[in-house]
């Protein structure tokens, strides 16, 4: 039990990055992001091509990668994301669903429908002895890189002046506003960050899951049950309900394999019921 236990850390910690950067971009536009899981499949092509047409190694891609997708999210954004956002959110909705669409198409044009193969890197294609059991050492280091990304990015919204802005404008943007901040010109950037992070799992990702166009699309439906568990907008809940969701998805399918695609949802629909907030939403955000 406590190896697929462990197994659930790891398969969370996908779920909590991913899961952050969607609550911060909804918690400040509004913006239910449906391309979220496309810029994760693009981080995973992006170490993959990389590698096949750059030579660059894994830890290149993963320094590399999410900062250029950022860059890319910002485009977006700028392009066509802000000027939707004043208008009803399903305008916004949409288009992210399209630019899913369309990003997943490209990818299967340029490199078909299956999966590409990424080795991992050479210095983590070993064990680690955890004392009670031993694990392939590339999941150790995601699970730890994960904690250390989601904790840095907590205590930067946390500590910081800058921070602090962020998360208020990300949690109670009205507010906010009423206090005389332009949460306007932080939405850009929040919004690459987003993404990057997407990216960054993406890398993660790579020497993990197959790489193929539809992998962020087997994977962004949960990311979004996880969000609505955890709160919509709320930063700690998302990280928080990642990390639970892949120990229960894990124990589930070892347990109860019948149910494994559907206790999810199962658990989403029960912390609704009983919080319709979510779990460290605000009470007011059910209203």
């Amino acid at each position: 039990m406590l190896q697929q236990a462990f197994n659930g850390l790891v398969g969370g910690a996908f779920y909590a990055l991913l899961a952050l950067g969607l609550a911060v971009i909804f918690g400040m536009l509004g913006v239910v992001n449906l391309a979220h899981g496309a810029f994760y499949m693009l981080g995973a092509f992006g170490a993959f091509i990389a590698l096949d047409s750059f030579g660059l190694s894994f830890w290149a891609a993963l320094v590399l990668v999410p900062p250029l997708l950022g860059v890319a999210g910002i485009v977006v954004e700028r392009l066509f994301v802000r000027w939707l956002t004043p208008l009803d959110p399903l305008y916004n909705f949409l288009f992210t669903f399209g630019l899913a669409l369309i990003l997943q198409d490209l990818m299967k044009r340029e490199y078909g429908a299956n999966s590409q193969p990424y080795p991992r890197p050479s210095t983590l294609s070993g064990t680690v002895d955890l004392g009670l059991f031993t694990y392939p050492a590339y999941q150790v280091f995601v699970l730890a890189v994960s904690v250390v990304v989601c904790g840095a990015v907590w205590a930067v919204l946390a500590r910081t002046r800058v921070g602090v802005i962020i998360r208020a404008a990300t949690e109670r943007p009205e507010l906010t506003r009423a206090l005389g901040i332009d949460v306007g010109r932080w939405v850009t950037p929040v919004f690459g960050f987003g993404v990057a992070l997407a990216a960054f799992a993406g890398v993660l990702a790579a020497p993990m899951r197959a790489v193929n166009p539809l992998m962020g699309s087997d994977l962004i439906i949960t990311v979004f049950a996880v969000v609505v568990i955890g709160g919509l907008g709320s930063v700690f809940g998302s990280v928080a309900a990642g990390f639970a969701v892949g120990i229960v998805s894990a124990l589930g399918n070892y347990y109860v394999p019948s149910l494994s695609q559907t206790l999810v949802f199962v658990l989403m629909a029960a912390v609704l019921l009983w919080r319709p907030a979510g779990l460290f939403g605000r009470e007011e955000a059910s209203r």
